[in-house]
C-alpha cells in the first residue's frame, strides 16, 4: 500500500489534508478489493478527521473498524477518546484525553498540532465571552483547574496563551 501522500503531508504538517487523503486511500484500497485493516492508520485517520472539526466522519470511520484493530491499537482508541469529548462537549475532557494517552512518535506531531489549534479555538471563544465568563468555565475551556484559573491574572495569562499559540 503506498502511503507516501500520507506521510508527505505528516512531515509537511499539513494536517488539514490528512482526512481527505486517509479517504481518498481508502476508497482507492477498498474498490481494488484488497484487504488492508490490519495495516491501515486507523489513528492518523480519526485524528485527521478531528483536526478539521469532522466529528460526524471520525465518529462514522470509528464504527467502521473492526473491533480487533480497536482491541489490538490503543492508540486508536485514545484518538477515538478525543472524538468522544469533543462530541459530547466536554472540553475539559478532550485537554485530558489528549494528555493521558502516551501518543506514538508517527502521530505526536498531529495531536500535538491538534492541541494547539483547540486551545487557540477556546481561546477567542474565551475572549468573546471575556466579561462574563466565570473562574470555573475559564479552567474547564483551557483545561485548568479551577484554582490555577482562579489565581492567575486573565490578562497576563491571555498575554503568555497568545505568545503560546503562536510558537
Amino acid at each position: 500500500m503506498d502511503f507516501s501522500a500520507l506521510n508527505d503531508a505528516l512531515a509537511s504538517k499539513s494536517y488539514d489534508q490528512i482526512a481527505d487523503i486517509c479517504d481518498t486511500l481508502m476508497l482507492q484500497v477498498s474498490s481494488q478489493g484488497v484487504v488492508f485493516q490490519d495495516e491501515w492508520p486507523y489513528a492518523i485517520h480519526l485524528l485527521g478527521h478531528i483536526y478539521i472539526s469532522d466529528i460526524n466522519s471520525a465518529r462514522f470511520l470509528w464504527k467502521r473498524i473492526p473491533l480487533a484493530v480497536k482491541e489490538r491499537q490503543p492508540e486508536v482508541v485514545a484518538a477515538w477518546n478525543i472524538g468522544q469529548k469533543l462530541w459530547t462537549r466536554d472540553y475539559a475532557g478532550v485537554h485530558e484525553a489528549i494528555r493521558e494517552f502516551n501518543w506514538s512518535p508517527e502521530v505526536q506531531g498531529i495531536v500535538a498540532s491538534f492541541s494547539e489549534l483547540y486551545t487557540k479555538k477556546m481561546f477567542e471563544l474565551l475572549v468573546s465571552a471575556y466579561s462574563t465568563i466565570s473562574t470555573q468555565d475559564t479552567a474547564l475551556f483551557l483545561g485548568l483547574n479551577a484554582d490555577d484559573a482562579a489565581n492567575c491574572n486573565l490578562s497576563s495569562f491571555f498575554t503568555w496563551l497568545i505568545t503560546f499559540v503562536q510558537i
